[in-house]
């Protein structure tokens, strides 16, 4: 189902889900909005990966020209075209870059709504295998009556089992609060 700007712009707040809006607008109009997240999520991994390219993205120390010649560099090498190329420059232009990752961030979201996607975070003490990742969309696909975009997060302190929040549900069935639970019960029971 299709969304017009106003019901976009209730999604996403501030600055960056205004640019990220009018990206998603663009986007729709010009029928690449899958192309456009993949380009950013090639960009968003480069952030993650890279030290330094959040130094440049993230510090008020390098000027504009600076930053849009850097940023130029980082997009030309890592092969990004199209639209996200041109946000990205634009972002750097505008000295917005220190807003780019929450504006990656907003874009996805609007992404997921207009296909019906449900976030769900997972917490799980050790990265589970492709089969147990599948089995865990699935039920959480069951759940949510809609498709799953699972935010993996591996997590040592859980112990054993897994977090999920999916919304505003949340379902905690890690080993480490299940040992809490029995330490209260225990310290209760003096």
């Amino acid at each position: 189902m299709a969304q017009n700007g106003s019901e976009a712009g209730s999604l996403v707040a501030g600055m960056a889900g205004r640019y990220a809006s009018a990206l998603f607008e663009l986007a729709r109009e010009a029928g690449q909005v899958d192309a456009v997240a993949a380009e950013l999520g090639k960009f968003d991994a480069l952030l993650k990966e890279s030290a330094d390219l959040r130094r440049l993205v993230r510090s008020p120390v390098f000027g504009a020209e600076e930053q849009a010649a850097a940023i130029g560099a980082v997009v030309e090498k890592a092969g990004i075209t199209g639209l996200a190329a041109n946000f990205i420059r634009l972002t750097a232009a505008n000295r917005r870059l220190f807003a780019l990752p929450d504006m990656i961030a907003a874009f996805r979201t609007l992404v997921r709504e207009s296909k019906g996607i449900v976030r769900a975070e997972v917490r799980v003490a050790e990265r589970p295998s492709d089969a147990l990742l599948e089995e865990i969309k699935a039920s959480l696909r069951d759940v949510a009556k809609a498709e799953i975009d699972i935010d993996l997060h591996v997590d040592p302190t859980l112990i054993g089992g897994l977090v999920v929040k999916m919304g505003s549900r949340m379902v905690d069935a890690s080993l480490r609060t299940k040992l809490n639970g029995i330490r209260l019960a225990m310290r209760d029971a003096r």
